[in-house]
């Protein structure tokens, strides 16, 4: 009877260890593998292999993980910049309506009516600062006198209106008094702040996406040996992505980054090859 319970007990221990190994192969056999070799070409050259090149496998691709990162984030608030800023009424009243802070360049000028020169006392202003740099023939001069302003108010606002008639005339007769008057503009162009605003935005979502990027999304890492190929083994069957997040591969006068697709299935290898004709384009990289 002790013989007979030795026998069982031996019997199940066998079983055991049998199970216990043959748990991790039955795992490996309903997973997959992704072989990839990562090849850059220079401008006139021939395709290199890409050394040392670190590749993320995630969930998601970075673009989309770029996207979230930015929505989770509140956008500034166009109108309450305005408010803040030390400018007249009538020019918050316009930036406000035209949607822009941007008071130089072709499309400020385009935005920039005559109506609004005449209303927004920093444009009049600087309307007249550029002509009065290159005085044309014509050109209205002021008849009023400050000095008149309390002793004879109805004479001076008079003066005063006929003067900006005439500016406003000269204006519509000569379209291109108004050229280089943005440069007198320089000193309360809100644009660059506006710009920097936005910039921080963008960059505290570029630090969010690669955090997300780097755990909640990561798969695995690997890094391309001499010959440029990696490998990610034991992969779980799924949709996944082949990326260098914002890091660029360089080659010559190349610089390229990848953010691949592609499907693992149970018991195969994915094979891929990353090189110039499937990288992120470069204005995608950009931002």
């Amino acid at each position: 009877m002790v013989g007979m319970k030795r026998v069982a007990s031996a019997q199940g221990l066998a079983l055991a260890l049998l199970c216990a190994l043959a748990a991790p192969i039955a795992a490996a056999q309903g997973t997959g593998s992704i072989d990839f070799i990562v090849l850059a070409t220079p401008s006139g050259g021939r395709a290199e292999p890409a050394r040392q090149a670190p590749i993320l496998l995630l969930t998601k691709s970075f673009a989309d993980i770029r996207k979230e990162a930015e929505a989770s984030l509140p956008a500034p608030d166009l109108d309450q910049f305005i408010e803040g800023l030390e400018v007249t009424p009538e020019l918050k009243a316009w930036m406000k309506r035209t949607r822009t802070v941007h008071l130089s360049g072709q499309d400020f000028m385009k935005n920039v009516k005559n109506d609004d020169i005449m209303a927004v006392p920093e444009f009049l202003e600087a309307y007249l600062a550029r002509n009065a740099v290159d005085v044309a023939v014509g050109f209205p001069k002021p008849k009023y006198k400050e000095s008149e302003r309390e002793k004879n108010p109805v004479k001076y606002e008079k003066q005063r209106q006929d003067y900006k008639d005439g500016i406003r005339k000269f204006m519509d007769t000569y379209p291109h008094s108004r050229d280089g008057m943005d440069l007198h503009l320089v000193n309360i162009n809100t644009g660059q702040r506006w710009a920097r605003r936005l910039a921080e935005r963008s960059s505290d979502a570029r630090r969010r996406a690669l955090d997300w990027a780097n755990t909640r999304y990561l798969v695995a890492r690997a890094e391309t040996g001499l010959d440029g190929r990696a490998a990610f083994v034991n992969v779980l069957p799924g949709d996944y992505w082949l990326s260098t997040l914002d890091r660029e591969v360089a080659a010559g006068d190349v610089r390229l980054r990848w953010d691949l697709p592609l499907s693992v299935r149970p018991g195969q290898v994915t094979r891929l090859e990353l090189n110039n004709y499937n990288t992120v384009p470069r204005e995608s990289a950009a931002h």
